[in-house]
């Protein structure tokens, strides 16, 4: 009986040590080491999200140029740390990168959500349906790769500027765009149309 009892105490006790293993086990299947492929797909993974916000309208063009800023900035930031080590990342640079990236996952999330949209005052217009179209195209060279954060910032800081100074004018003129501002606002857009096509063809890929 004594030693049944010692028995069951035994097991008891390895069962109870065993379970921080297990756990740790379990922790890091869910939380997998990170990698250079990890981050790589984690950045393309958030350049979709970006571009399907652009896509369907949840992210304007100052929403936009403000996420493709931050992710040209830790594209900058991946590319010195390389640099400084033989073209590899330390621990310490993977959980920096991580961090990063997290941070701008929140912000994507957060932008896509709210009550900001895409500033198409008119879509059935000429003009509107300009903008939209422009839209789509940067969004599918986002979704494409054809475009790096930096070109789809500086595309999105031109639509920008564009959508201000159409809602500017039609604000002063009730609503309505001259004939004068429809024909500037045409040639601004023809210039975009050029540079959005520029970037989608030129070496530069995600």
């Amino acid at each position: 009986m004594k030693n049944q009892i010692k028995l069951s105490l035994l097991s008891a006790a390895l069962a109870v040590c065993a379970l921080p293993v297990a756990a740790q086990s379990t922790d890091n299947s869910a939380n997998p080491p990170v990698t250079g492929k990890s981050i790589q797909e984690r950045k393309d993974n958030q350049q979709d999200r970006i571009a399907n916000g652009v896509s369907s309208g949840e992210l304007n063009a100052k929403e936009t140029t403000n996420l493709e800023k931050k992710e040209t900035e830790i594209n900058q930031e991946e590319r010195d740390m390389r640099k400084l080590d033989s073209g590899k990342l330390s621990n310490a640079d993977k959980a920096t990168l991580t961090q990063q990236q997290n941070q701008v996952s929140q912000h994507i999330y957060a932008d896509k959500h709210n009550d900001k949209t895409q500033n198409v005052t008119d879509p059935k217009s000429e003009v509107g349906k300009r903008e939209e179209n422009q839209q789509d195209r940067i969004s599918q060279g986002m979704n494409g790769g054809q475009l790096t954060p930096s070109e789809s910032a500086r595309l999105e800081r031109n639509e920008a500027k564009i959508n201000r100074q159409v809602a500017n004018d039609r604000k002063a003129n009730g609503g309505k765009l001259t004939q004068q501002e429809k024909a500037q606002v045409n040639r601004e857009q023809n210039r975009e149309s050029k540079q959005i096509y520029r970037a989608k063809h030129n070496s530069k890929t995600r």
